[in-house]
């Protein structure tokens, strides 16, 4: 038998149909597709989704990148088995895509791109916004998405959807492979009919592998922790992705190792684990680093290790051996560990069994580190301590209020700026999913549409979305987003009148802080004055939202309390200290390489070179 229906309308059908399933649980996989029409898609997707609206929710972007990062948070969210899918128009609103390609692809996250295309028959040439290449007629501005997506493919005829859609979603629900997926559709082709077998359009469940580690691999990973004398566990994503938190308990209590977490890590073990020692790396903490610098093994968990885990291949000492649990060999590979190409909790469950022995008893003393990690939880009090509360609070002590407030339920959205250090230093993650910090790609504009996206697939739940005002001023058009759908979004915007990371950087590095506050330009180029009289919060108000402007710590206080009992977005509006005062957060524990003027008239640059070069000298590949 077959049904007759537009390429678009078969489209949406099929996809309402898949569905994931682990451990025996089925999740529907394009659990809704986000929008914005034009040209390109609402004649074809655009109708396809009313006709069947029965079949796929709907939610109406204002920003195509926004779209791709709230489809990201949903994703993030539902541990990789339920995805989004997002529509956009040709030209601009294709291209738009391209960042949150990259954000999607980078972490390892599902989201399923559906960009209109130019003509495939070519009726009128060029359409508009066709990109005419002299070289190349077949090339549209949807090719910027190749690099960038896991799986892409153009559907010039009817026929050819078949095989591209079940390529498409066999790599969004495939653990090892996923990130964004792209299928371009050509205008025309969206809107022509075709005989479809009806079998296409019966449920489909994809099973999402829990792939067991190799007997030899196993065999060597476990000689190396029997005889690694200091060795220490990095937690990545994947411990959170494969739903590993129990597993990785038990092997850290029964082997006695501390767990450091990196960005995507972190909540793997909750901060009041004995064996949890907070982050590692440029940013993590200095219990962390130190018992780093010391290992004799480092046992990678679903880590990259990005160059801020590895303080750019600074922080491990000379004789450090590694072994990677990765699901993807790409990464197990890597830092010449010895690799352990398993699912997380497998592999984890493997290696436990496999040291054997019955489970030891709680320790007589403290762990080694425990006496370091009471002293960097001091630390943290000291940043969160505010001793006059009528004065304005510093990034420290926004996070310290927020902190008395939170239990299990809440859920942070972070991205980039100066925050993702303080968090990730600092907040002591309760749950395995409280902490969201987007720090593969670091962002600008992710928090807010992140935190919609995260809504979706937790209702009920408090959502934050930290941002400075450099962030905000990126992207804030997912607000109205929120109040047409009635999602209860917190949003805490840290008004600090300039980029405060990249102020600072820019000062380490020799720039002199040019370009990064938010001040009146002078005739010679410079930036001095007062602060622009730029309002965010009556911005956010003048989108839909609710604003509250605490003044001084103690407003805070009741301001933050109020909007997490809030049901509809409410935004907290705080100033802070400016953007060339420092957060309040100790220091970076460890060094991270951005390369330095090697000549200079300014004895700025001149001095932060000498420093590069003492740092450099460190950098060691291990091999």
């Amino acid at each position: 038998m077959v049904t007759r229906h537009t390429v678009a309308q078969a489209l949406v059908r099929f996809l309402a149909a898949q569905y994931t399933e682990r451990d025996g649980v089925r999740h529907r996989l394009i659990a809704a597709t986000w929008g914005i029409f034009g040209h390109g898609n609402v004649a074809g997707l655009g109708q396809a989704l009313v006709e069947h609206r029965d079949r796929m929710p709907f939610h109406q972007g204002r920003n195509e990148q926004a779209m791709v990062h709230a489809a990201v948070g949903y994703a993030r969210q539902s541990d990789r088995l339920s995805a989004h899918a997002v529509t956009t128009s040709i030209g601009p609103g294709a291209t738009n895509l391209v960042t949150g390609a990259a954000l999607a692809t980078i972490n390892h996250l599902p989201v399923l791109l559906l960009p209109g295309d130019t003509f495939a028959t070519r009726p009128a040439d060029p359409v508009l916004q066709q990109l005419q290449l002299p070289t190349a007629g077949e090339v549209s501005v949807n090719d910027c998405l190749r690099p960038v997506s896991r799986y892409f493919d153009r559907v010039d005829r009817p026929e050819a959807l078949i095989p591209a859609v079940l390529a498409a979603v066999r790599v969004l629900a495939d653990p090892a492979e996923t990130g964004a997926v792209t299928l371009a559709l050509p205008q025309d082709v969206q809107a022509e009919a075709y005989d479809w077998p009806e079998e296409f359009f019966a449920e489909r469940i994809w099973r999402v592998r829990r792939p067991r580690p190799d007997t030899a691999e196993l065999d060597a990973a476990v000689r190396a922790v029997r005889e690694a004398e200091r060795p220490l566990v990095v937690a990545g994503g994947g411990v959170r992705y494969s739903g590993a938190e129990d597993a990785l308990r038990t092997f850290a209590e029964r082997a006695g190792l501390p767990v450091a977490t990196t960005q995507a890590g972190k909540g793997a073990l909750p901060y009041d684990h004995p064996c949890e020692v907070g982050g590692i790396g440029h940013t993590g903490s200095a219990t962390a680093d130190d018992l780093a610098r010391s290992s004799d093994l480092v046992i990678g968990v679903g880590t990259r290790y990005t160059d801020f885990t590895t303080a750019s291949g600074t922080l491990f000492g000379p004789g450090t051996r590694f072994l990677n649990l990765n699901i993807t060999g790409f990464d197990a590979h890597k830092q010449a560990a010895l690799p352990l190409v398993a699912d997380a909790r497998e592999g984890l469950t493997a290696l436990t069994e496999a040291l054997g022995g019955p489970r030891p008893p709680a320790p007589a003393g403290p762990y080694p580190w425990t006496a370091a990690k009471d002293d960097w939880q001091r630390r943290i009090d000291a940043a969160y301590a505010a001793p006059d509360p009528s004065a304005r609070p510093t990034q420290a002590q926004v996070l310290g209020v927020l902190d008395t407030l939170a239990d299990t339920t809440d859920i942070l959205i972070n991205a980039a700026g100066s925050l993702p250090g303080d968090l990730h230093k600092l907040w002591r993650t309760r749950s395995r999913d409280q902490y969201h910090v987007e720090y593969g790609y670091s962002c600008m504009g992710y928090e807010i549409p992140a935190a919609l996206g995260v809504l979706l697939a937790a209702p009920g739940r408090p959502v934050w979305a930290l941002v400075g005002d450099g962030t905000y001023l990126m992207n804030p058009t997912e607000i109205v987003t929120a109040v047409q759908e009635r999602l209860p979004l917190r949003l805490i915007v840290l008004q600090n009148h300039g980029y405060a990371s990249i102020g600072g950087l820019s000062q380490a590095v020799g720039a002199e802080r040019y370009g990064t506050d938010y001040r009146f330009r002078d005739p010679d180029g410079g930036f001095t004055g007062p602060p622009l009289p730029v309002d965010l919060g009556a911005n956010a108000a003048s989108l839909g939202m609710r604003v509250l402007r605490p003044r001084t710590v103690r407003d805070l206080r009741e301001a933050l309390a109020q909007a997490r009992e809030a049901t509809v977005p409410t935004c907290v509006y705080v100033e802070t200290e400016t953007a060339d005062t420092v957060s309040g957060a100790p220091p970076a524990q460890a060094w991270w390489d951005v390369p330095v003027a090697a000549t200079s008239t300014r004895p700025s640059a001149v001095g932060a070179r000498e420093e590069y070069d003492r740092h450099v000298t460190a950098r060691r590949r291990h091999l």
